[in-house]
């Protein structure tokens, strides 16, 4: 899944490299800690090109009578884009890509849940393929956005069973293309592991209040495919290194 996230990479950049107009952005500085309701600047297309525009990260359905009675949609499975309520309308039409330097996930490592921050290894931000859609309340229209998700990747699954959809190049402009077909869904998999690099960072990213750049800031070098975490203390096991309960 993906719950927590960076985008340090200046507007100017990103308009450049997705060639994208950003006149709809206001003032951004960097996020080392972006956190689900934040505002996220998300990549799609309009007629004649493309633009970024900001958007609340959890998506708020445009049927929605009550969204405070609705779970919190960050994440959206591609296996349920095609049949769930919320998502099936949206990929028709409302489809998206959330830009990220890197994003963050947890394991448990004698007894600790041990933060780690993924990112591109040749530095590149990321574009994460997303639905966005338009909900009008009392107080004006807010627009959100919920970040498609699929199964993790070797380097990534002794993290979490799922990953966030890392669109680039061809398959970046089908899922972006304003016209559906059938190869829209196709970019929606496992990204290459080869091309990511994985490391353990502090635990200050745990509080969603501390947004700096430590938090990013790797703590040991980074995991380099499956067999790396084999370095790694076993979830829910100490590291060779701390002393059991009962060790003499």
């Amino acid at each position: 899944m993906c719950g927590r996230f960076s985008l340090q990479t200046p507007v100017p950049d990103l308009a450049d490299l997705f060639e994208a107009d950003p006149s709809r952005l206001g003032e951004w500085s960097p996020r080392y800690n972006v956190a689900p309701t934040d505002e996220v600047i998300a990549l799609r297309r309009r007629a004649g090109g493309r633009e970024l525009v900001p958007l609340r990260w959890g998506l708020i359905p445009n049927w929605a009578e009550d969204p405070g009675s609705l779970p919190l949609m960050i994440n959206a499975r591609s296996e349920s884009l095609e049949t769930r309520r919320a998502f099936r309308d949206l990929i028709m039409e409302r489809r998206c890509a959330v830009l990220a330097d890197g994003f963050y996930e947890w394991r448990t490592e004698g007894g600790v849940k041990q933060p780690y921050f993924v990112r591109r290894r040749d530095g590149a931000p990321m574009a994460l393929a997303g639905l966005w859609d338009i909900w009008r309340g009392p107080d004006g229209p807010v627009g959100s956005c919920t970040i498609v998700t699929t199964d993790a990747n070797d380097l990534l699954e002794p993290l979490h069973d799922r990953m966030p959809v890392i669109l680039e190049g061809e398959g970046a402009q089908m899922w972006l293309d304003l016209d559906i077909s059938e190869l829209t869904m196709e970019p929606l998999k496992p990204f290459d592991a080869e091309a990511l690099q994985v490391f353990a960072v502090s635990g200050r990213v745990n509080r969603v209040a501390v947004d700096d750049p430590a938090c990013t800031e790797p703590l040991d070098a980074p995991i380099r495919g499956a067999e790396g975490w084999g370095r790694r203390p076993r979830p829910g096991e100490a590291p060779p290194d701390q002393l059991g309960l009962f060790s003499v």
